[in-house]
């Protein structure tokens, strides 16, 4: 504790100093002692294809509380990012329950599309920082094997007919990614080399081993071609595709050509199962209970902008968190931002002035797949592994959100 007075000292005599001033450490800080996640598997054909939601939420509860390092009678709240189930709550609920936390244990759904998982982060963080709850999880999980994020059946026309904006809300995510393409005036071989990069990264990343200490493995049954249950074990990622190039991805037909010819399957997020989570709880209550501190949470927030170039929404949410906190991007070590297609990733790098080095650099959703709950917190889990490799310091997260928003996360690490 004296330590953290030093730096709460040289903090106040550095006050135009704003990195001193995230980094510093205070009793108060809410910090995040576990950060863990699934393997990301193909969805309809990969290995979580006959595994329920609430398996897959299972799983990735029972191995955090097998890591906690504490009693899980002192966790008093789970919030579980999830976008494709309206019945998220209820398994949410019961997937603790069955992983070994006591009923004292409170458990939730957030959906807020893509930024889910950063959105149940913030949420614990904020109850923690209120004094609400001491100890809290925030995860996500998504089987993109049953559900998604289109909407079926259009919305009232009353509703519908008051905005233009309102309308573009029912614009398929698709869609959205040829908007952007086209207003920008992005080209197909831009975007297809930022697609062949991604792959590049995850696949060095995965041959290196640096990803072992994000992903816990988990065991569960798949269907063979025989119709067969097998139980398997599953440690890798499986969307990486080694070896592809931008000549290769360039060959790929567009995947919605009613809207565009520019995004297609091999430069677009992967439909994927997984989930992932983070244990926070504040700094004071770390110490006493003996516990590694990963990381610091700094502050989170949410934009908006037109629901038709949704996917450019990291373009408005990073300038508000950064200008939150006094800094710029070039204080930022790793910045992992959601690649829900190419165009959106290649339009924010090049408008925010991102220094593609620091982005991603152990790929994006385009190789390992986006399961929508889940990205928020497998951002966190995958950006601190990083930091810790590298040695860096300053964490931040971003995503595009449907109907228009985006969301950023700030997180100092310790390790």
């Amino acid at each position: 504790m004296a330590a953290d007075r030093v730096s709460s000292l040289l903090r106040h005599l550095s006050p135009h100093n704003p990195v001193a001033a995230i980094t510093s450490k205070s009793p108060d800080d809410v910090v995040i002692t576990l950060a863990i996640r699934t393997p990301l598997c193909k969805g309809k054909k990969g290995g979580f294809k006959d595994t329920s939601l609430e398996y897959i939420m299972y799983a990735i509860l029972k191995a955090t509380r097998e890591r906690l390092g504490f009693s899980p009678d002192l966790v008093e709240d789970i919030c579980m990012g999830n976008v494709s189930d309206g019945k998220a709550a209820y398994k949410a609920r019961a997937a603790a329950l069955a992983a070994g936390f006591p009923n004292t244990t409170g458990a939730s759904s957030v959906n807020r599309f893509c930024s889910s998982g950063l959105k149940a982060t913030a949420d614990i963080a904020h109850a923690i920082a209120a004094g609400s709850i001491e100890v809290g999880i925030a995860a996500g999980a998504e089987s993109m094997t049953v559900g998604g994020d289109q909407v079926e059946t259009p919305f009232d026309e009353e509703v519908l007919g008051q905005s233009q904006e309102a309308r573009d809300c029912m614009e398929a995510m698709g869609w959205t990614s040829e908007n952007v393409a086209r207003d920008f005036g992005l080209t197909r071989e831009v975007i297809d080399e930022y697609a062949a990069e991604s792959f590049r990264r995850a696949e060095e990343a995965q041959k290196a081993g640096w990803t072992v200490d994000e992903i816990v493995p988990v065991t569960t049954k798949v269907k063979g071609p025989d119709g067969e249950l097998k139980t398997v074990t599953l440690t890798k990622d499986e969307g990486i595709r080694p070896g592809t190039t931008a000549a290769g991805l360039g060959k790929i037909r567009a995947a919605f050509p009613q809207w565009g010819p520019m995004t297609t399957g091999g430069n677009a997020s992967q439909v994927t199962d997984g989930a992932s989570a983070v244990v926070l709880m504040k700094r004071s209550k770390a110490i006493q209970l003996g516990l590694p501190i990963l990381a610091k949470y700094v502050g989170s927030t949410v934009a908006g902008l037109p629901p038709r170039i949704m996917g450019i929404g990291p373009t408005v949410a990073i300038p508000k968190l950064l200008k939150q906190h006094n800094l710029t991007i070039g204080d930022c070590d790793v910045i992992e931002v959601n690649e829900a297609f190419a165009t959106m990733a290649v339009y924010t790098r090049d408008f925010l002035k991102l220094d593609w080095t620091k982005m991603n650099p152990r790929g994006g959703a385009i190789a390992l797949g986006h399961p929508l709950g889940t990205t928020g917190t497998r951002q966190i889990v995958t950006g601190l592994s990083e930091c810790r490799r590298t040695k860096k310091k300053i964490l931040l997260t971003s995503m595009c959100i449907g109907t228009g928003m985006g969301m950023a996360g700030l997180f100092v690490n310790e390790q």
